[in-house]
């Protein structure tokens, strides 16, 4: 899906930029010709990947909590002073911690909406004069199909990405003719350190979709920022069923027991494969 050079001289940033989506992303953009600034919390992760992609482009890490507007204001100064322009943003940054409402802590749950919320519409409001100067402006928001099919035990997350989908649509119409593309990609469940490393925690109903690669989900936020396309979702399968249990909420649950039956014989298998320490019971 790379159009090579397609990007060639633009800037793109990228939050949560250090590994996953947002550093498969980077290497998409990076091989199509764009500068990147690479936004994550650790510094590691975002030197190793500037290292490796120094030789094709341009790349600007900068290491930041993307729940800092001061620290958002100085990236964008940052990469302003370094580029010259902004013409892409990637908000790919996702924060989750599961369980009931109950058992999450207050704290928690405003981090899951500062990250999965505030942050992306305080970045978009920060990039946007900029974004009006650039030939190829976009904003592609990576939601999820949480946010189209409400989850049990992820209820803050869920409604973080609806919110994060219903908020690029209602921008998508207010910059409709400005000329700047607004995109959100909702992918199911990526196999990436975000499930797998808090895999018992992760509900079963989850791993009854088929799981997508980093890679994959990269690929659709690629295409996204080169075609505006309003939301690509994967796997297709999914985003039908979420939306038929959104739409017909008794279909939903007369199917979650037999998809978490499902789910739960997916997820003892990952367990198995990375020595999870929980015994995962098939029930």
């Amino acid at each position: 899906m790379t159009q090579a050079n397609g990007f060639r001289g633009c800037t793109v940033i990228i939050t949560g930029a250090s590994a996953g989506i947002g550093a498969a992303s980077a290497r998409l953009f990076a091989e199509s010709g764009a500068n990147l600034v690479l936004v994550a919390r650790g510094s590691e992760g975002l030197e190793a990947l500037a290292r490796e992609l120094q030789p094709l482009t341009g790349v600007l890490p900068f290491a930041a909590d993307v729940t800092d507007t001061a620290a958002l204001r100085r990236m964008v100064d940052a990469a302003r002073e370094r580029f010259g322009r902004i013409d892409v943003l990637v908000n790919n940054a996702g924060c989750n911690v599961r369980g009931s409402v109950e058992d999450v802590s207050v704290e928690d749950l405003q981090q899951i909406i500062d990250v999965n919320l505030r942050a992306p519409v305080t970045l978009i409001r920060l990039v946007l004069p900029w974004l009006r100067e650039s030939r190829q402006p976009a904003i592609v928001n990576v939601a999820s199909i949480a946010g189209r099919f409400p989850l049990p035990h992820e209820a803050a997350y869920s409604a973080t990405k609806f919110a994060l989908r219903a908020f690029s649509f209602a921008l998508a119409e207010e910059l409709h003719d400005s000329g700047i593309r607004v995109s959100v990609v909702s992918p199911g469940p990526v196999e990436t350190g975000f499930i797998l490393d808090d895999l018992d925690d992760v509900p079963d109903l989850v791993f009854a979709q088929p799981m997508s690669t980093a890679d994959e989900i990269a690929a659709l936020v690629f295409a996204c920022a080169g075609d505006g396309n309003r939301e690509r979702v994967t796997p297709a399968v999914s985003g039908k069923l979420a939306t038929l249990g959104y739409l017909f909420p008794p279909a939903a649950r007369i199917l979650r027991p037999l998809m978490e039956v499902r789910g739960r014989r997916v997820k003892r298998r990952y367990g198995e494969q990375r020595g999870s320490p929980r015994d995962l019971p098939l029930r």
